[in-house]
C-alpha cells in the first residue's frame, strides 16, 4: 500500500476564479488516483492536526518568526496578498500550517516503512523564502521536511530533487548552507523566478542547478537525469530523498515551456526508485489539471508496480 496524505481542508486556501493554483489542482488529481487501475493499492491518510505537533517551532527552522506572523495576521484580517501572485485567504494559514504537518507525516511514513509515500497537499512550498512568500507559495515544506528528517534517529543526509518547471529559490536558499542536505533541481530557463544558474553550488558543492532551455523534451531530460542528476544524488547516498514532484513541465501546461508529457514523470520515478526506495514525494506546481493528475498517476504507478 502506498499512503496518499491529503485532506479536503487543502481546498479552502482560497486563490480566486482566475489564479493558476486553484483547489481543483487537487480534487482532479484525488479523483484520478480513485480512478487509477491500482486504487486497491492506496492507503488514505489524514494529514496530523498541526497543534499535536510544537508547529511553529519546526517552521521557524526555516522561516523567520516576523514572516510567519506576517501571514497569520493577513490571513486573520480576512486575506490579502504576499506578493501580486501569492494570494492569501481567511483561512490560508491553517491551511499551509496542516501542509507542513502532513509533509511531516510523509517523512515520518517513509522513515517508518522504508517505502515511499506521497503527499497531496496545498498550498506550494518551494519559492517560499525564509522571511517571504512568493510564486503561489507560503511555507517552504521541502526544506521544512528536510530539516524535521534530520532531527529523526539514524538520518544524517537527506536529499532533495526539484522537477518542477521553475527553480525553487526558496528551498536553495534555506538548504544551501546545510551540509547534510543536498539540493538538485531541473528548471527551465530562462523563466520565473530568474534563479537557479548552474554556477550556483552552495556552501559545501550540495547544490547541483540544471537549467533546462525552452521546448525541450524527454530526449533532452532524460541523458540529463543519467549523466547528472542520478549521478550527482547516488554520491551522496540520502537517507532519505524528498522530490518537490511538480508536474508543470509538462507540454499541456499554461505557466512554461516545456514539453514532457506524463508518462515521463513515471520514467523520472524509476530513476529515483533506483536510488533509494525512501523517498517522499510533495506536489508542488502543475496546473492543466488533465496533464497534472496523469503525471501524478504515473509516478504513485510505478512506486505500487
Amino acid at each position: 500500500m502506498l499512503p496518499v496524505i491529503y485532506s479536503d481542508e487543502f481546498l479552502d486556501h482560497k486563490t480566486g476564479s482566475f489564479h493558476p493554483e486553484k483547489p481543483e489542482r487537487l480534487s482532479a488529481i484525488a479523483t484520478a488516483l480513485k480512478q487509477a487501475a491500482f486504487a486497491q493499492h492506496i492507503e488514505w491518510r489524514l494529514p496530523t492536526l498541526p497543534e499535536k505537533r510544537s508547529i511553529i517551532s519546526v517552521l521557524e527552522q526555516a522561516h523567520t518568526r516576523r514572516y510567519i506572523k506576517k501571514v497569520q495576521e493577513i490571513a486573520v484580517a480576512g486575506g490579502g496578498y504576499l506578493d501580486g501572485d501569492t494570494p492569501v485567504s481567511g483561512r490560508s494559514y491553517d491551511v499551509a500550517l496542516l501542509a507542513v504537518s502532513a509533509w511531516l507525516d510523509g517523512v515520518d511514513v517513509v522513515l517508518e516503512t522504508g517505502e515511499p509515500a506521497f503527499v497531496l497537499a496545498r498550498p506550494p512550498g518551494h519559492h517560499a523564502e525564509s522571511d517571504q512568500g512568493m510564486g503561489f507559495c507560503l511555507f517552504s515544506n521541502a526544506a521544512i521536511a528536510a530539516l524535521y528528517a534530520l532531527e529523526q534517529p539514524g538520518i544524517n543526509r537527506v536529499a532533495i530533487l526539484d522537477w518542477d518547471v521553475h527553480h525553487g529559490n526558496g528551498t536553495q536558499a534555506i538548504v544551501e548552507k546545510n551540509s547534510q542536505i543536498a539540493y538538485c533541481s531541473l528548471h527551465q530557463y530562462p523563466c520565473y523566478p530568474g534563479t537557479g544558474h548552474h554556477t550556483e553550488r552552495g556552501f559545501h558543492k550540495n547544490v547541483l542547478n540544471l537549467p533546462i532551455p525552452p521546448s525541450s523534451d524527454i530526449k533532452i531530460y532524460q541523458p540529463i537525469f543519467e549523466k547528472k542528476v542520478v549521478p550527482f544524488l547516488s554520491s551522496f547516498q540520502p537517507d532519505l530523498l524528498i522530490v518537490s514532484a511538480g508536474y508543470d513541465a509538462n507540454a499541456d501546461d499554461p505557466l512554461a515551456s516545456i514539453n514532457l508529457q506524463p508518462q515521463d514523470y513515471g520514467l523520472f520515478t524509476d530513476y529515483c526508485l533506483g536510488i533509494t526506495r525512501k523517498i517522499l514525494f510533495g506536489l508542488e506546481g502543475g496546473y492543466d489539471f488533465d496533464a497534472l493528475s496523469k503525471s501524478v498517476v504515473a509516478t504513485i504507478e510505478r512506486c505500487i508496480a
